[in-house]
């Protein structure tokens, strides 16, 4: 059997997803743990059972970017730049790829993967985002389902953002965002109150 060697990353992956096979564990538990989608870690699972350890191997490690890449690595470039990466601009983005993730891509291929799923660079000049803005507006009128316009119009508000924003969580407990204020909250003696917000809960949801 041939030797197989992963890096800190791929071993990393490797473990979660092989704990996850072996005891029926949660998937989005995992999602979070790899900094990637529920949809991901099925892929993972997938290719898991299909191949083993050497499945972590990444396809794309230590070669050249070829012209046409594979839609799993695709994929990956997209669920890692909306988990982690969020906040780079892509050239940026290409050197953390491939130093943390062993995922060599230029930085215009890069932008032609993201653009298809309408995201822009953080530095993206005005011409960009009011085009991207004007795409996404027809596109939310031809929708019927409110869950797409509501997703369209949340795009729409990143593109508009001078600075760009962390992904709100999308599990509860996931991160929990806290305060404190000192104040005479009883009679003369002061003492702090505080406040503990579940991240995801600041997307709209009720309670």
């Amino acid at each position: 059997m041939r030797k197989v060697n992963l890096n800190m990353k791929e071993n990393e992956k490797y473990k979660i997803i092989k704990k996850l096979v072996e005891t029926d564990g949660n998937k989005k538990r995992a999602a979070i743990s790899i900094g990637c989608t529920t949809r991901h870690i099925n892929r993972l699972i997938k290719g898991y059972k299909d191949k083993g350890k050497e499945f972590f191997v990444h396809g794309n490690k230590g070669k050249k970017p070829a012209h046409s890449l594979s839609d799993e690595i695709k994929d990956d470039i997209v669920d890692l730049y909306n988990t982690k990466y969020y906040d780079a601009n892509f050239t940026h983005y290409s050197e953390l790829l491939f130093k943390h993730d062993s995922i060599k891509v230029s930085p215009s291929s890069i932008r032609s993967i993201l653009q298809t799923k309408h995201i822009v660079s953080p530095k993206a000049n005005r011409s960009t985002k009011r085009n991207l803005k004007k795409l996404l507006n027809e596109k939310a009128k031809k929708s019927k389902s409110k869950k797409e316009i509501a997703k369209i119009q949340e795009l729409i508000v990143s593109s508009e953002d001078a600075h760009p924003r962390r992904p709100r969580s999308a599990h509860f407990g996931e991160m929990i965002q806290m305060d404190a204020s000192i104040h005479n909250w009883f009679l003369n003696e002061k003492v702090y109150l505080h406040v503990a917000v579940d991240d995801c809960i600041l997307i709209g949801r009720k309670l």
